[in-house]
């Protein structure tokens, strides 16, 4: 079941990812409006990762993930119903927030159903997800160049929520472990805290960076595809299929690796396979070699954001509906800040220079991962 409602979550985020250049043609406005739909996303994603561990105390996480995958569609309906910049900027942060939280209660359940497999489940489930998203941003392409137009795909999320809450809104997700009662301290004595290490920051910084460069290929790969290659649009969109494909397939593979090596040396890799991708992509100006770069990136970040997301699980101490909840803050700065600047930059030097901020964030990744693994293993 959780491997279905992720991926219902991926037809609804990357269904927005290949709606962005659509929307922004049909609104009219620059790159850096446009970002900021991806802004209030991660805003409220932030928000929703603040709130997480209070919700599933309160809630358990069944009634909050499924409370999240229905405002989710909320937001996706608001989008598809509204033609305007406020409906469809609100769109955005609704489907955003309440998205977040659906995603890591889940994230969280399945990483304590797995126990020490929880890094390859996470991989394989993101993949089953990227896999649907494949699929729905074909969709976006073939409906943009037909009569129904590029929001009639804009139901696929809601649809799909709708008939796996009918056929499986009942199972059973296993609740957050119960931490151990604290021991009181001593009448006068303030109650000590027992804070993240240094470790679980760092690789909270490199999740931040792996989620920019993912979402700045998914918001603006489209758009720079068209303008290197000379394609609509509409037809741009069928580059996120090939990046999507890259990252199934990398997730997959991902699943398997993550069974026999650690999830540091599994990003470090990664992150040269996302370098070698953007290289390609970048300095290519033909449809096949810029298809071929977006696959191989698409290779690349693929086992960025599972891998990170176990690895800040695996540090947490023993927390991780908290972690998650991190997570989901970190990965919110990176979602809005990494397609916000980088549509900023491109409405002042052009798309293709701005991409530059690509490498810069693999260099900051693999920076963090390497200071990670630089100093005694007993520090978290």
């Amino acid at each position: 079941m959780i491997y279905l409602q992720l991926a219902t979550f991926a037809t609804y985020l990357y269904g927005l990812s290949a709606a962005t250049p659509l929307l922004r043609a049909e609104l009219g406005v620059s790159q850096a409006v446009a970002g900021l739909h991806g802004t209030g996303m991660a805003l409220s994603g932030v928000v929703g990762g603040l709130a997480l561990p209070a919700l599933t105390r309160r809630f358990g996480r069944r009634a909050v993930a499924w409370a999240g995958m229905a405002g989710m569609n909320a937001g996706v309906l608001l989008i598809a119903f509204g033609h305007t910049l406020p409906f469809t900027l609100s769109g955005f942060t609704l489907a955003g927030g309440s998205g977040s939280v659906a995603l890591y209660a889940i994230t969280a359940a399945l990483s304590d159903h797995h126990g020490p497999a929880g890094a390859a489940a996470i991989s394989e489930a993101n993949a089953v997800a990227v896999t649907a998203g494949i699929a729905i941003t074909y969709a976006f392409s073939v409906l943009a160049q037909s009569p129904a137009g590029w929001r009639s795909a804009l139901f696929v999320p809601v649809a799909a929520t709708a008939l796996l809450a009918l056929l499986m809104g009942r199972v059973w997700v296993p609740p957050a472990p119960v931490p151990p009662a604290p021991v009181p301290p001593p009448p006068g004595i303030a109650a000590p805290r027992d804070p993240y290490g240094w470790r679980f920051h760092v690789i909270g910084f490199v999740l931040l960076c792996c989620v920019a460069l993912e979402f700045a290929f998914n918001l603006w790969a489209a758009e720079l595809f068209a303008q290197r290659t000379g394609l609509s649009a509409g037809a741009a969109a069928t580059g996120l299929s090939a990046m999507l494909a890259g990252m199934a397939a990398g997730r997959f593979g991902g699943a398997w690796l993550a069974l026999r090596l650690p999830p540091t040396s599994i990003l470090l890799g990664a992150l040269g396979v996302a370098l070698a991708g953007w290289t390609l992509f970048w300095a290519g100006t033909s449809v096949p070699v810029c298809y071929a770069g977006l696959a191989l990136s698409g290779l690349g970040i693929s086992v960025q954001y599972p891998m990170g997301l176990a690895r800040l699980i695996e540090v947490s101490g023993g927390r991780p509906d908290q972690a998650s909840g991190a997570a989901s803050i970190w990965a919110g700065a990176g979602s809005g800040g990494g397609p916000f600047v980088l549509g900023a930059l491109g409405d002042g030097f052009g798309t293709h220079t701005a991409f530059l901020l690509a490498p810069g964030l693999i260099g900051l990744a693999a920076a963090g991962i390497v200071s990670s693994r630089s100093r005694s293993s007993g520090s978290r």
